[in-house]
């Protein structure tokens, strides 16, 4: 059965969650979570896009965007492709580093948007990995 099409236009806002492959670590140490930083960066400079919040998990990313002229699964693609060959170099492996596709939700008002904001900046002080948020 074929996926369901997803939504995208330009000047559209998501909130992409990303999730590593049965729920394993996608970032081991400081090193990682750099790395995927400067991959989303060098991303953004080839395929822009405005980056509003960003936050990484150990076993998973949440990412609220503003599409451009791009539509997510070229960003995401390009993005997750990197890592992964980084990763699995990195610590000798072989695969899939994400878990299936990523999911993204369509932020339709500035209301739902601010939530999204607060949720992703809360996550990783309701999951006791930090005191507080930067």
């Amino acid at each position: 059965m074929p996926r369901k099409k997803r939504i995208w236009f330009p000047g559209a806002r998501f909130h992409i969650t990303s999730r590593g492959i049965r729920r394993t670590s996608l970032f081991h140490d400081d090193e990682d979570r750099l790395t995927y930083l400067r991959f989303l960066v060098d991303t953004q400079q080839i395929k822009p896009f405005l980056l509003n919040t960003y936050c990484l998990m150990t076993n998973h990313v949440h990412l609220q965007i503003q599409f451009s002229s791009h539509p997510p699964s070229v960003i995401l693609h390009n993005l997750h492709l990197n890592y992964a060959k980084y990763f699995n170099q990195k610590y000798h492996y072989t695969g899939h580093v994400f878990e299936s596709r990523y999911g993204s939700e369509l932020l339709s008002t500035i209301e739902y948007e601010l939530e999204v904001n607060k949720y992703i900046h809360l996550n990783p002080i309701r999951a006791n990995m930090v005191v507080r948020s930067k």
